[in-house]
């Protein structure tokens, strides 16, 4: 793919050198505990499932869910007493439930009360890595955004911004390529459900200048970014006001709550979380006695696997962005650890950079599971047009990492500079930590692949420009 001049123009341009760090941690699903367990990839390591087949509720657990008691006191034992009466009151609840409750709960949910992104947090994204990701992102938004004509509106939706590094530096990218975008109308539109992070996001990304919008209003908070574009924050993709727009979606589907099935001698059922009869203060995976509505709705005749997870909220999402896309225009960039469909049991916690039990403590860690890209297209149902999911290392490469790396390496002046520079490069590529591990998934309008007047056969047609990232870029 022809490099456009602007994107050259920043990959060869003289920048700050990526942010100094004192001692690199790792990547939450890079920790040295899941790395010495698992022989290449994947790079977590969830508990594992049983091979014989698993008697029903409540006689039998399905794996490990066993926590220090001593857990359960204070503070972070808050959410387990709030999961126990309600687990003695109704029964056992699906393992949607029990994740949207230690995530989000509004008084004691991880993300709401949390929300540990960062160095001094439960786990590290690629943005915290290094800069120069957010850069290449910014750079996809750009290119794509001149290949479909360049509109006069750019409206940036990221969901769950963390704390708004990746934004940031797209909007620094934004700024430095201020001439192509000089008629063009651009704003930032946040969805963000934490009030922790997204205090966070307005210090990252206004220096904290932001205003409380009146209740009736669909955007919560409103500020401008340091580099002059207007922010808005949102708590459903649902109020984000219409228009054309480019969506991104980094590590975003990877923490939607799930449900998990196991096939039985007696068909499929649905995993469960129950609380043991047998051990205080702990909880354990069940399985339903018998096929629950999820079962029914969510297990294609087909399936093959013996163990699935769908995630339907995700479902949901994806055809809300497909919809908006083909009626405003605009495309979603989608980046995650996920798979094809290929995958069993994926769900895993994260706390302090190390794996933890899902069942240990909640509220007071990550819970994740990895995106299946394929329901992700099929819920799409033909909208949009859909491309990847392609490994990171490979979209990166054809976005043009290894000529910013080299551009940096030759303006560092220091080793130690070099240095981080060389392992940030390293975290972000390296097949055996992100590079295999994370995944890009793109949508977009149908007339950006394929023209719409396509059964006209002239040779005066100009061909589209391929999109970037998913195609190997050829620099001229």
């Amino acid at each position: 793919m022809v490099l456009p001049l602007a994107r050259r123009a920043l990959l060869a341009g003289r920048r700050r050198l990526p942010r100094p760090a004192a001692a690199p941690r790792p990547d939450r699903r890079l920790s040295p505990l899941s790395l010495a367990r698992v022989a290449g990839p994947p790079c977590w390591a969830p508990s594992p499932l049983p091979s014989a087949p698993l008697p029903t509720a409540p006689a039998a657990r399905l794996c490990s869910g066993a926590g220090d008691p001593a857990e359960a006191a204070g503070e972070d034992g808050a959410m387990l007493r709030h999961l126990a009466r309600k687990l003695r009151a109704s029964g056992p609840v699906t393992v949607a439930e029990y994740m949207r409750e230690a995530l989000t709960n509004p008084g004691q949910g991880y993300y709401t009360r949390r929300g540990g992104v960062g160095e001094s947090g439960d786990f590290i994204t690629s943005p915290e890595i290094s800069q120069v990701f957010g850069e290449l992102i910014g750079i996809w938004y750009i290119s794509e955004w001149m290949a479909m004509g360049k509109p006069n509106t750019f409206q940036l939706v990221e969901l769950g911004p963390g704390r708004g590094t990746l934004t940031e530096d797209i909007l620094r990218v934004f700024k430095q390529l201020a001439s192509v975008l000089s008629k063009c109308d651009v704003s930032v539109h946040l969805v963000e459900v934490s009030p922790k992070l997204s205090e966070i996001q307005a210090v990252t990304l206004t220096g904290g200048k932001v205003q409380p919008n009146p209740e009736d209003e669909l955007a919560y908070m409103k500020g401008i970014s340091k580099t002059g574009i207007p922010i808005s924050w949102y708590r459903d993709i649902q109020d984000v006001p219409p228009g054309y727009s480019f969506y991104l979606a980094h590590e975003f589907f990877d923490a939607l709550p799930i449900h998990k099935f196991q096939r039985t001698e007696k068909g499929w059922r649905e995993v469960l979380v129950d609380i043991d009869p047998q051990v205080p203060d702990q909880l354990r995976f069940v399985l339903s006695p018998s096929r629950t509505p999820a079962t029914q709705h969510f297990i294609q005749p087909e399936e093959t696997r013996d163990h699935v997870e769908v995630c339907p909220e995700a479902g949901v999402i994806v055809q809300r962005l497909a919809s908006r896309i083909e009626k405003d225009g605009g495309a979603a960039l989608v980046a995650d650890y996920g798979h094809d469909g290929t995958k069993t049991d994926t769900f895993r916690g994260f706390r302090n950079h190390r794996l933890h039990d899902v069942l240990s403590a909640p509220g007071t860690a990550d819970l994740t599971a990895d995106v299946d890209f394929s329901y992700l297209r099929k819920m799409v149902q033909g909208k949009t047009a859909t491309l990847g999911p392609i490994k990171q290392r490979e979209f990166l490469k054809n976005m043009g990492i290894d000529l910013r790396l080299q551009v940096l390496l030759q303006n560092s002046g220091d080793t130690a500079t070099r240095e981080q520079l060389l392992h940030s490069y390293d975290m972000l590529m390296n097949p055996e930590k992100m590079g295999d591990c994370f995944n890009f998934f793109a949508l977009l309008p149908h007339h950006r692949l394929v023209h719409p007047d396509k059964k006209d056969k002239s040779e005066s047609k100009s061909p589209l420009p391929p999109v970037a990232g998913f195609n190997e870029l050829l620099l001229k």
